[in-house]
This record gives structure tokens, C-alpha cells and sequence, in this order.
């Protein structure tokens, strides 16, 4: 049993304030939008072929021929998957009697696409049924079972309905037998089946599930050379890989011996979630000691201010140590949701707030920017710096865009947003014996396992105060964000010095209680280590857990040449903004523009307020200059 529960999907009820709001847009907008982009019903969206790749898998089985044969990227199963994860997580939110019965009419057609011995994937059975389990590297057939397994978790935790749980346990119980009892050597090219597994133990206590994740993650990089023997075994590929860049698959080493956070940034946070979640099941101080050196990795030398990882678009990878370059950040959207399983499954190896910190980094900054305001256009680039003329359009340049697109042909990040976003009641919340946890700061309603009841009244992130009503006996703990200089508590009507440990005060509860929690509200200039080389000189906002950045809208439609002082005093104030938002403002300076590209004259600077919005907002009033880091006077 885990250490640290995680909050169960239906107990947290947003309320309407800043989270609630999110989770409206995800059940009202985007989950109906995503539907139809998957029937291939949005006019100018990249068409997704998805629905019809299984109705097609489904026609082979019985013998019949395919209507049109499968379209689309190898792992388009997945997209589906992610849809009804999203879909299962905001029938939570609110019961919607036609959003459950498209989601029951798409299962239905997903268990018709199955094979008769468990085997599930459009791509092999309408193109390449022979090539099964024979391309680990690129097939992505782990991967895809993977999220379909998670789907089928989450459809049976929010609504009771096993249809689709059964479907992932007779494709789980194929792969065991492919795995482990006929002894299939190798592991997946792209990490997820592990984590996937790890959550159908949880919800069927079934053991084989554990054993074929722990065979996952225990055989990875042990024979560090199987990709390249699996590459020469076979004629045929998806993309042309040769399995030659271990580093790029983490399989360099076995994982309880890798140090450094490598590779497509993606497959390693989710190998790495499983990697920890499994820890945390078998108490396994070795592994989990290897997660801590990976997240220290990530965090102390390869992230991005804004919670993103990955700085090359070349393998959307990591790179080295302290290379993260502003305006071609690859910082892809689903690294930073990766990030955020990743760290509620530290969480539940020891109860630290930096792992909260992270989530909460990630969340409100790379997370919700890769979402249009209007949830029907989304980011799968991050960047923190976009210049027109430069940006999409210098090869260099040419991943980062400066308007969100409506889809993708690789759409694994819009429906990851919405997954996210109506499960985050299960990354705020948490308990331990009778310590019930909060680690987000999220508005709503919370009944824990313990019988302990929670209301949570707040308009966090743009209002510092936090007021948590508690009903039951019990401990209540509350993650103090390392962000804020200066925190108070208001215990039942008085001011109050609680313990602290390790990022979260602690709270003694004996029927019923009030506590207020007060966190620091300036904004305040972040600067960089000196070891980044594009930042020299740079300086960077935040206020609370918020990022902010410099459109050109606000700034004369010219970021580059704007200054930040030291000692800069600034002001907040609402805004329209995406309803509601706080923006910044500042005294900077900007440099008057010189003649030539290159000047001996000493540059001329004249002062100027600076505007600044939050970054998650950035992109939605179109295309600008953007800028998250400025120099600093």
C-alpha cells in the first residue's frame, strides 16, 4: 500500500472559482471539439482519422475489407484513449447524459476492434497484422495499450461501467502471456504501458499487472544493445530508426544506474512516474534513490523556469545541463503534464513540497498555455521567447509557432490537456492515515477516504489568501510553497505558528476548524543561474506561481529593446484578460533604437512602463513579440 494516497477522481468538486472555471471550459468546450475532431467533423482542422481507423480494424476482424485503411500517425489509438480519460474525469465534474453515451457508443466500437486473443491496435490489425511485436522501437503498441488502460481506469472510477476495463485487462493478460510467460524479449520504444499497469493493479489488486510493469522497468537497458539487434532481426520500419541512440531511449543503462534525465523528454518522465509509483508500491529504496538523482536532474539543471522540459526540438529531448535556450525551447506540452505525474508519485515516497512546487510550476504555466483561451487551439511548443519573422520561419525556428493551431497530425498534447485538467482534484489533494493533504491550491469541495471533509474558498492564483474549512478529527496538512517569503496562518480566528516540515505545515484537528492560510503576493524578479549561457544579464517575473511575459500588444509592439530595472516597483491590477486576469506593470527603461546593425554609439534608453500578462495567457490576442526573460538594468 502506498505511503501517500492520491485523492480519489470523484471526492474533489471544483467550485467556480479559477479551477472550476478551467474544468467548465474542458466539459463545455473542448471535450465536445476533441470528439468531433476524432469523427473528423471540424472544418480546417487536421483531419484525425481516428474513429474510422477502428471502425476499419473492426470491419477486418469480421472478414470484411476496410473502407479506406488506416490513416494517421502509428500510435492514433491513443488519442481516443487520452478523449475518453478526459471524458470519463469530467463526468465527474458533472453528469452529462449525452457525453456518456458517445463515450459508451466509442467503447463499444474499441472493444469490437479487438482481437479474439486480447491483442488491440487499428494500425497493426487494418495494415501489418504479421508485424506485430516486432518493432518495440517505433511500433508504439505498448504505448497505446497503455493509454487505453488508463482510460479504462478512469471510465471505471467514474462511472462503475468495467466495459472498457475489461477490453484493458483481456489486452493486459495478452501482453503478460507475450511478455512473461512466452518470454518476448525487449521493452517499450515509448514508455507509458508501465505506468498504465501500474494503475490497473491499483484498481483490480490483480499481482500479474505489477510483475509485467516491474518486467518493464527492471529489463529497460539491461541489454542496452536490443533496439539495435531488433533494427537488423526486422526489413521494414516506421520512421527509419536505427535504435542506435540509447540516450534518446533511455535505455543506456538499466534505469536503477542512469543519472541524468536524457532523451525524448516525454518517454522519460513517464518512465520515471512508473519508475517512482513502483518504489513506492515495493518500498524500493534502491529505485526510488534513482528517481531522486533523475528529479534532481531535471529540476536543478534541465528545466525551464516556466516548469518546462525539453530544449531541442531534435528528438523533442533533453539536451545538457543548463543549455535552455529561450526561442527554441522544445518544452512540448505533454513533458510538463509528464512532469506532473512524475512528481505526484515522489509525492507518495516522501511527503516534500518541492514535488508540489514542481506540480504547481508546471500546471499553472507550460501546462494551461498549451490551451487557447477559447479551448478549440492548442500549443505543443513552449517556447519563452517569439519573434515573428524569425520564429516558424528560420529553419532553426521552425517547431516554434506563434498562434496555436486548432489540431495536430501528432495530437497527443491537446487531449492531455483536457485529462489533466478534470483530474486535478487527484494531484491537489491527498491523504496518509489520518493526515489529509493539500498540495494545490484548488477551489472546491473535498471528501477524503478517512472521513475527513475539506472546503477550500480562494481566487489563487491571482489572490494569496487560501481559506480551508475542515469538518473531523484528524491532522491537516498544507504545503507552503518555497516561493513565498513571507506566509501566515490563521487558526480558528488567531494567528498561529504551526509546525513545518519539509514544505507543509501541520495542523491538529479535533472536530472542526477554520484555517487561513496568507501567502506572499509581490511580484518579484527572477534571475538565472550564470551557468545558462543565452540568459546572461536576464531577468525573469513571477508573482506566486506565475510566470509572466511581455507581449508586444502591451509594448509598442517591441519587446526586444525593454528594459527591467533592480529596483523595479510593481503594480498589479485586473484585467479583461481571459475574464479576470492580474497584470503587471513596471517603470523599465527601453533602448532607443541605434542606425546599422552594429553601432559604436553608446545605446540611448528613456524610460518606459512595462506591461506584462501571465504566461499561460500569451498568444491569445494574435500574432506578437512574446518574452518571458528581459534584461535587467
Amino acid at each position: 500500500m502506498n505511503e501517500l494516497l492520491l485523492t480519489d477522481v470523484k471526492s474533489y468538486k471544483a467550485d467556480d472559482s479559477f479551477i472550476g472555471k478551467f474544468q467548465n471550459l474542458i466539459s463545455d468546450t473542448v471535450i465536445p471539439y476533441q470528439y468531433k475532431v476524432l469523427c473528423d467533423e471540424v472544418e480546417g482542422a487536421t483531419e484525425s482519422h481516428v474513429i474510422k481507423n477502428f471502425e476499419d480494424a473492426t470491419r477486418v476482424l469480421h472478414g470484411k475489407e476496410p473502407v479506406e485503411g488506416f490513416r494517421g500517425m502509428v500510435f492514433q489509438d491513443s488519442d481516443a484513449a487520452k478523449w475518453l480519460e478526459a471524458a470519463a474525469y469530467s463526468l465527474t465534474v458533472r453528469p452529462d447524459k449525452e457525453l456518456q453515451e458517445k463515450a459508451d457508443k466509442l467503447i463499444s466500437l474499441i472493444a469490437s476492434s479487438q482481437d479474439t486473443d486480447g491483442y488491440l491496435n487499428t494500425y497493426y490489425t487494418i495494415k501489418d497484422k504479421d508485424k506485430r511485436w516486432t518493432n518495440l522501437l517505433e511500433g508504439h503498441e505498448l504505448y497505446c495499450s497503455g493509454h487505453m488502460i488508463e482510460a479504462g481506469c478512469a471510465y471505471f472510477e467514474a462511472t462503475g461501467n468495467k466495459n472498457l476495463l475489461q477490453v484493458c485487462e483481456k489486452n493486459a493478460e495478452h501482453i503478460y502471456d507475450e511478455f512473461i510467460t512466452n518470454k518476448r524479449k525487449g521493452y517499450p520504444g515509448h514508455p507509458e504501458i508501465e505506468l498504465a499497469l501500474l494503475r490497473l493493479y491499483e484498481i483490480t489488486g490483480k499481482e500479474k499487472y505489477l510483475t509485467l510493469a516491474k518486467h518493464f522497468i527492471d529489463v529497460r537497458g539491461v541489454d542496452s544493445d536490443f533496439y539495435i539487434k531488433e533494427v537488423k532481426s526486422r526489413s521494414w520500419s516506421v520512421w527509419g530508426g536505427d535504435g542506435r541512440n540509447k540516450h534518446y531511449q533511455q535505455s543506456y543503462l538499466p534505469v536503477r544506474e542512469q543519472k541524468d534525465a536524457v532523451g525524448h523528454s516525454v518517454r522519460a518522465v513517464y518512465l520515471y512516474t512508473a519508475m517512482a509509483h513502483l518504489a513506492s508500491e515495493q518500498k524500493d529504496t534502491e529505485l526510488f534513490k534513482a528517481c531522486k538523482t533523475l528529479w534532481k536532474s531535471i529540476t536543478e539543471k534541465r528545466m525551464y523556469l516556466t516548469g518546462a522540459i525539453g530544449s531541442t526540438c531534435h528528438g523533442e529531448a533533453f539536451t545538457e545541463d543548463y543549455d535552455l535556450p529561450s526561442d527554441t525551447a522544445y518544452a512540448e506540452t505533454c513533458a510538463s503534464i509528464g512532469l506532473m505525474f512524475f512528481a505526484a508519485r515522489m509525492l507518495q515516497n516522501e511527503i516534500k513540497g518541492e514535488y508540489a512546487d514542481i506540480m504547481e510550476k508546471a500546471f499553472y504555466n507550460t501546462v494551461l498555455a498549451g490551451m487557447e483561451s477559447d479551448g478549440k487551439r492548442f500549443f505543443y511548443v513552449n517556447p519563452l521567447e517569439v519573434i515573428p519573422g524569425i520564429t516558424q520561419k528560420a529553419v532553426t525556428h521552425h517547431h516554434v509557432l506563434t498562434q496555436r493551431p486548432g489540431w495536430y497530425t501528432c495530437a497527443c498534447c491537446p487531449p492531455n490537456v483536457a485529462r489533466l485538467v478534470t483530474s486535478i482534484g487527484k494531484y491537489s489533494f491527498g491523504e496518509k492515515g489520518d493526515t489529509a493533504f493539500c498540495h494545490l491550491y484548488s477551489g472546491g469541495k473535498v471528501s477524503f477516504r478517512n472521513g475527513m471533509k475539506l472546503t477550500v474558498k480562494t481566487e489563487y492564483p491571482y489572490d494569496f489568501s487560501v481559506k480551508f474549512s475542515i469538518e473531523g478529527k484528524g491532522n491537516f496538512a498544507v504545503r507552503v510553497p518555497s516561493w513565498s517569503e513571507k506566509t501566515a496562518f490563521i487558526f480558528n480566528g488567531s494567528y498561529a505558528s504551526p509546525e513545518i516540515k519539509d514544505g507543509y505545515a501541520y495542523f491538529t484537528i479535533e472536530n472542526e476548524a477554520e484555517i487561513v492560510l496568507n501567502l506572499d503576493s509581490s511580484a518579484k524578479i527572477i534571475y538565472p543561474s550564470d551557468k545558462i549561457p543565452t540568459l546572461s544579464g536576464m531577468g525573469a517575473v513571477m508573482r506566486g506561481p506565475l510566470v509572466y511575459c511581455a507581449e508586444g500588444k502591451d509594448n509598442s509592439d517591441n519587446v526586444l529593446s525593454l528594459y527591467l530595472q533592480e529596483d523595479s516597483a510593481f503594480t498589479a491590477e485586473k484585467s479583461d484578460l481571459s475574464g479576470g486576469s492580474v497584470i503587471l506593470s513596471a517603470e523599465g527603461e527601453r533602448r532607443k533604437a541605434s542606425d546599422g546593425l552594429y553601432s559604436s554609439s553608446k545605446p540611448v534608453f528613456e524610460k518606459e512602463k512595462i506591461t506584462l500578462i501571465p504566461y499561460y495567457l500569451w498568444g491569445n490576442r494574435g500574432e506578437t513579440q512574446m518574452r518571458v526573460w528581459l534584461p535587467v538594468k
